[in-house]
């Protein structure tokens, strides 16, 4: 009875080795069949499925990504607590995206930070961001401290061609004439 137990734990089952001789079952082709794309190497048909409409075919396409999304480095009240608790954060200090940056707590400068209200907060803080949710604004206001909204500041510039060209068409006489026959 007890030469029959078997730790499963440490039973190690090893991988099939192919192309190891007619005696294995796997050998010379490699249970690959003879020729053809599918016995070749670095083949893998994904998504076809032996000529039927494949499923993300048979799908309908649906939304689209927007250009004018926004991210923001979200952060929890929970989260806030916990870094003043480990003394990461002092409740003194004003808390701001650089001063999250500096101490690696977020880890890019996305469009801003936003505060959302889960989890709560005992100490008394000043933070400044560019989003917060109304239950972040309401816990914090309930303790005595203060949420700065400030708006986010676009590093991108945007260039309008257009007004260039017109500029320069402005300080060139000879373009300027032409330019007033256009409208005419």
């Amino acid at each position: 009875m007890l030469n029959t137990l078997i730790n499963l734990r440490k039973k190690k089952i090893s991988k099939k080795r192919v192309g190891r001789g007619i005696g294995s079952g796997t050998g010379k082709t490699s249970g690959r069949g003879h020729k053809g794309q599918k016995s070749r190497s670095g083949v893998s048909l994904q998504g076809f499925e032996g000529g039927q409409m494949p499923l993300y075919r048979r799908l309908p396409k649906r939304g689209f990504t927007s250009i004018f999304k926004k991210n923001f480095n979200s952060i929890n009240l929970m989260q806030i607590q916990n870094l003043i608790d480990k003394k990461k954060i002092e409740t003194k200090e004003k808390i701001t995206q650089e001063l999250l940056l500096k101490k690696k707590i977020i880890k890019k400068k996305l469009e801003g930070i936003k505060i959302l209200g889960r989890g709560d907060i005992k100490s008394k803080i000043i933070i400044q961001v560019q989003k917060a949710s109304k239950n972040a604004i309401k816990k914090i206001e309930k303790i005595g401290g203060k949420v700065n909204i400030v708006k986010a500041i676009n590093n991108k510039k945007k260039k309008n061609n257009n007004l260039e060209k017109d500029n320069n068409l402005e300080k060139d006489p000879i373009k300027k004439k032409n330019k007033d026959k256009i409208k005419k």
